[in-house]
């Protein structure tokens, strides 16, 4: 039992630092029935979650199955600060009030993967806000400036002579505190925090916690591109709170090889069963199609229900097998004659006219199911629908 346990937990993982500390813990739960303590921290600094953040949430809710209470921290202290891993520069400072909203968001949103059963969520401020100047100067000398500028990011901007806030320089002392205060067993993260994962092991040795925890690291999720990170910048994300329909979609439209990236890191569904998906696909007798459809389906469930992942597939496959126009789309009303790459842009199917001539020139575009080619068309007075791609649907009113 205890080895398919830490298998499961291994699911995914980049690295694990102290792989025998999670044996140990693992060993007590199921031999004494002890809990241990699992810690992630999020800095709320966008209200809502895209599937690339979830994927540390299904880790915790792995932990969960197998005796691991998690510390949740909602860090209202350090997203003030801003986290420096990966930025090339000082991040801006958020306002108190957004970094609440985004917490309260934050909290409605874990839930649908973690059980509040066997959740603590804390707010870092209540600890950091405690430490004082004092606790705060203590905490300074743990760690040299010579260390900590051999971080990756810091050693770049440094050379590069970029300026270097000194509240980034006490980021990581912070995140590495809430470890100490809480007194965590396990601590995990992204592979681009490691530097700030281990200051926890550090600061609870420099402490005299009586424990060093464990280190786990997930790595990043590939968007809808399959290349880049997903992120919402970079618009290749699936975002939690997204709409049944489009949050199908979004699965449906990933790759056959990128399907089976998604399974191992965001399906509940166990390794034995992903791999016999697998073989029935390479064997035949499971289209690919079929297997992201399920991946499709438990996501939409998971965060919705199983009668809107029921109603989403079915509306996929209405437009998409039966070339069908969707039920529910927007209306838009325009003067006439008008362009058709500017009815585009008004209707919100588009960001601009240069990228609607593109997608006329790729063969994306039609009206009234009929593609369209002529990237100078005038459309008259009348009502049309007017497409882009699969998924972008709007109906328009031409006066």
């Amino acid at each position: 039992m205890i080895n398919e346990a830490l298998r499961e937990i291994q699911r995914g993982s980049a690295e694990i630092i102290d792989e025998s500390r999670l044996e140990s813990l693992l060993k007590n739960y199921f031999e004494k029935g002890e809990n241990y303590y699992v810690k992630a921290g999020f800095d709320p600094t966008a209200p809502d979650l895209h599937l690339g953040h979830t994927v540390l949430l299904q880790k915790l809710a792995a932990f969960q199955k197998y005796g691991a209470i998690v510390q949740f921290i909602i860090g209202d202290f350090t997203a003030m600060i801003g986290d420096p891993t990966g930025k090339s520069e000082t991040r801006k400072k958020l306002d108190k009030e957004v970094v609440l909203q985004n917490a309260k968001s934050y909290q409605e949103q874990v839930f649908k993967i973690l059980d509040p059963n066997k959740t603590e969520v804390f707010f870092n401020s209540k600890w950091l806000d405690e430490l004082g100047a004092s606790g705060l100067v203590e905490l300074t000398t743990l760690f040299s400036v010579a260390r900590m500028l051999e971080r990756d990011d810091f050693e770049k901007r440094f050379k590069s002579q970029k300026p270097i806030a000194i509240s980034e320089f006490i980021y990581p002392l912070l995140q590495g505190y809430d470890s100490v205060y809480l007194k965590s067993d396990v601590e995990i993260g992204g592979t681009d925090q490691k530097f700030n994962l281990l200051m926890g092991r550090h600061l609870q040795r420099s402490y005299g916690v009586g424990k060093e925890q464990a280190v786990m690291m997930m790595p990043i999720l590939e968007g809808l591109d399959g290349v880049q990170k997903m992120s919402k910048s970079l618009g290749n994300y699936i975002g939690v709170t997204e709409e049944p329909k489009d949050m199908f979609a979004k699965v449906m439209s990933i790759s056959d090889e990128l399907m089976w990236r998604y399974y191992e890191l965001l399906s509940s569904r166990s390794l034995e069963e992903i791999e016999r998906l697998k073989e029935d696909v390479k064997k035949g007798t499971l289209h690919p199609k079929r297997a992201k459809e399920m991946l499709a389906m438990e996501i939409v469930e998971r965060f919705h229900s199983k009668e809107a992942a029921k109603e989403a597939k079915e509306e996929f496959d209405k437009i998409h097998k039966k070339k069908e126009i969707p039920t529910d789309i927007k209306e838009v009303e325009v003067e006439g004659p008008i362009w058709i790459a500017k009815a585009l842009v008004e209707a919100g199917l588009e960001p601009s006219t240069s990228q609607a001539r593109r997608d006329i020139t790729a063969g994306a575009v039609k009206i009234d199911q009929q593609k369209v080619t002529d990237k100078d068309l005038q459309i008259e007075p009348g009502e049309y629908i007017i497409q882009v791609g699969k998924r972008k649907f709007a109906k328009l009113k031409v006066r």
